[in-house]
C-alpha cells in the first residue's frame, strides 16, 4: 500500500501547517485567518518546500463552503430571505455594477480589452461566502438584521454570478470566430432565460417536494435511535442536493447547500443537524483560505504594486462606500450600513471561478488573474481588522441599552440579579422549568432562536448571544448575579466563561457541567465552585437504587 498519496498529503499538509500558523497568529493576538491564509503560501507552488495539489485543495475548500452555507441555512428560515428581499435584491444589484465598473476602468487603463475588463471588474463585484459567514459568527451578528441582510445580499450575488457563469460561455465562446463573440443576442436571451428556468425549477423543487422529503427523512433517522446513521443523513443531505443543485439546474454548490439547511432548518432536529455538522465545517473551512494561501504569487506584489493597491481600493474601498450609500438610501442605520459595507470589503471563490474562466475563454489576461488573486488574498487579511474597527464605531454610536433584548424583540424586565443560565438544551431546560416553576427569578443566555423562544415560554429572561463574550456576560448582569450555571456540554467553551464571569464577578458562585475527569480539574481550575460529572451522578443515583433494594 502506497504511504505518499496527494490527497493525504494535501490534507496532513494543509491542517498541519494551518494549525501551526494559526496559532501562531492567536498568540500574537490577529486572526487566525491571517495564519491560514499564509499556511496556504507556505505549501503553494510559489514557495520552496512541500507542494499540495491545489486542485485538490480547491475542491476540499469547496465542501467546506457547502457545509458553511448549509449550517447557516438552517438557521435562516424563509421567512428571514423574504424580510431582506427590498434592500437585498436592489441593493446588490446596483453595488455588483459599481464594482463592475471601477474594474472596467481600472483594466481600460491597464490597456486590456472592453470584454477582459468587464469580466475582471465582474470578479471584483462578488463578496466571499466564508469570510463573511466567519466574521459574522464570530461576533454574534449572523441572526441580527444587519446579518440577515448580509447574507441576503450575499445569496444575491451568488444568483447573480451563477448566469454570469453560464452567458460568459455563451458570448465568448467563439473568440476565434470572425465575429468575435460566439453568440448574438438572440443566444443571450436564449441562454438567461434557461438560466432563470433552471433557477426557478430548483427553488419549486425544493419548496414543493424537497420540502416534504427531507424532514420525513431526518426524522425517519432520528427515531432509528442511530446517532452515526443520522449524522449521515445529515451529511449525505447537505453534500446530495448541493452536487444536484450544480449538476441538474446549474446553480453553485453553496446555494443549493443553502436551500437544503433552510428546508431542513424549518423542523424541531435542525439544532442537532447544526451540532453534527460543525466540527467538519470547520475544519474544511480552514482549507478554504489555505486554498486560497496555495493560489497566491507574491512576487506580483512586487513585479506590479500599483495595480495590485488599485484593485485592493476597488474591493475594499469602492464597493464598501458603494454599500454603505446603498443601505443607507433604503433608509436604514449607520450602524447597520457600515456592517454590511464592512462585510463585503473581500472576494473571494466566485471570483476565483470567474478569473479562471475568463482566462480559459481569453479573455481576461493572465495578469487579470494574478490582480484578483492578490486582491483577494489583501482583502480577507485585511477584513477582520476592518470589522473590528467597525464593530467598535458601532458599539460607540449605539446608546447604552437600558434593558436587555429578549427573543421577541421586547424590552422585558431589568435582568435578575440571582441566577444566570448558560445554555437551554435538554439539560438547561430541565434547570429552567425548576426554577421558574419555583417563581423564582432567572437570566438565560442561549445562541439557538428556538431555544431562546423555549426558554422565554417558561417564563425567563432571555440574551440572545455568545456566553462567552464578556459583553453578553455582563448585559445578563453577571456582575449582579449570585449564581451561576452552565449546562452547555461543550468543554472549553464552558472554561472560557468559567474563566471570564469570575473575572467580572469574584463573589460568583459557579456551578459548571462536565464529561471528564479532565474537564472537571479545568474548570476547577479557571474558578468553578461545583462541577457536575454526569457519569458520576447516574453511577451515584442507580448505586443508591440498588443499596435501597437490596435493604
Amino acid at each position: 500500500m502506497p504511504h505518499d498519496t496527494t490527497l493525504i498529503g494535501t490534507i496532513a499538509a494543509g491542517l498541519g501547517v494551518a494549525f501551526l500558523m494559526g496559532a501562531l497568529a492567536h498568540r500574537l493576538k490577529i486572526s487566525p485567518i491571517a495564519g491560514y491564509l499564509l499556511a496556504g503560501i507556505l505549501v503553494g507552488p510559489f514557495t520552496p518546500g512541500f507542494v499540495a495539489d491545489t486542485g485538490l485543495a480547491m475542491q476540499l475548500a469547496e465542501i467546506g463552503v457547502i457545509l458553511l452555507m448549509f449550517g447557516v441555512g438552517l438557521h435562516f428560515s424563509l421567512k428571514d430571505l423574504l424580510a431582506v428581499r427590498r434592500i437585498a435584491v436592489p441593493g446588490a444589484i446596483a453595488q455588483i455594477a459599481v464594482a463592475t465598473a471601477l474594474g472596467t476602468m481600472l483594466g481600460l487603463y491597464l490597456g486590456w480589452s472592453v470584454e477582459g475588463s468587464a469580466v475582471f471588474g465582474l470578479a471584483l463585484s462578488v463578496a466571499s461566502t466564508v469570510v463573511l459567514l466567519r466574521a459574522l459568527q464570530a461576533r454574534d451578528m449572523l441572526e441580527t438584521e444587519k446579518g440577515r441582510i448580509a447574507v441576503g445580499w450575499l445569496i444575491v450575488e451568488d444568483l447573480v454570478m451563477v448566469l454570469a457563469l453560464v452567458l460568459l460561455p455563451a458570448m465568448f465562446g467563439g473568440r476565434g470566430d470572425e465575429a468575435g463573440i460566439g453568440a448574438n443576442g438572440a443566444g443571450l436571451l436564449q441562454s438567461a432565460g434557461i438560466v432563470l428556468l433552471k433557477v426557478v425549477g430548483f427553488a419549486a423543487f425544493m419548496f414543493l417536494i424537497a420540502r416534504r422529503v427531507l424532514p420525513w427523512v431526518l426524522h425517519w433517522v432520528a427515531h432509528s435511535g442511530s446517532r452515526e446513521l443520522f449524522r449521515l443523513a445529515v451529511l449525505a443531505i447537505a453534500l446530495g442536493v448541493a452536487f444536484g443543485a450544480a449538476v441538474i439546474f446549474d446553480v453553485s454548490f453553496a446555494l443549493g447547500a443553502f436551500f437544503a439547511g433552510m428546508i431542513l432548518g424549518e423542523t424541531q432536529l435542525s439544532r442537532r443537524a447544526a451540532e453534527e455538522t460543525l466540527p467538519l465545517r470547520d475544519a474544511f473551512a480552514v482549507l478554504f483560505f489555505v486554498s486560497v494561501g496555495m493560489l497566491f504569487n507574491p512576487d506580483v506584489l512586487t513585479q506590479q504594486p500599483g495595480p495590485v493597491l488599485a484593485t485592493v481600493a476597488i474591493i475594499v474601498v469602492g464597493k464598501s462606500l458603494a454599500a454603505y450609500a446603498l443601505v443607507r438610501a433604503f433608509g436604514h442605520k449607520s450602524q447597520t450600513a457600515l456592517t454590511v459595507s464592512v462585510s463585503l470589503a473581500q472576494i473571494g471563490e466566485f471570483s476565483f471561478i470567474l478569473a479562471g474562466l475568463g482566462v480559459g475563454l481569453n479573455v481576461l489576461p493572465e495578469t487579470g488573474r494574478d490582480l484578483i488573486l492578490a486582491g483577494s488574498m489583501l482583502s480577507i487579511l485585511f477584513n477582520p481588522i476592518l470589522f473590528t474597527l467597525a464593530v467598535k464605531r458601532i458599539r460607540a454610536d449605539e446608546p447604552a441599552p437600558k434593558q436587555p433584548e429578549d427573543v421577541a424583540g421586547e424590552a422585558p424586565g431589568p435582568c435578575n440579579a440571582g441566577v444566570v443560565l448558560i445554555g437551554y438544551g435538554r439539560v438547561g431546560s430541565h434547570i429552567g422549568s425548576l426554577i421558574c416553576g419555583r417563581g423564582e427569578g432567572l437570566t438565560v443566555i442561549e445562541d439557538q432562536k428556538d431555544m431562546a423562544a423555549a426558554a422565554r415560554d417558561a417564563g425567563a429572561t432571555v440574551i440572545i448571544g455568545d456566553a462567552t463574550t464578556e459583553s453578553i456576560l455582563r448585559q445578563a448582569g453577571i456582575g449582579e448575579a449570585s449564581t451561576l450555571l452552565i449546562a452547555i456540554p461543550e468543554g472549553i467553551e464552558a472554561g472560557a466563561i468559567v474563566r471570564r464571569a469570575r473575572a467580572i464577578n469574584p463573589k460568583l458562585v459557579i456551578v459548571a457541567r462536565a464529561h471528564s475527569d479532565e474537564e472537571v480539574s479545568d474548570l476547577v481550575r479557571r474558578g468553578a465552585d461545583h462541577v457536575v460529572m454526569a457519569e458520576r451522578e447516574t453511577a451515584a443515583r442507580m448505586a443508591e437504587r440498588a443499596m435501597l433494594t437490596l435493604g
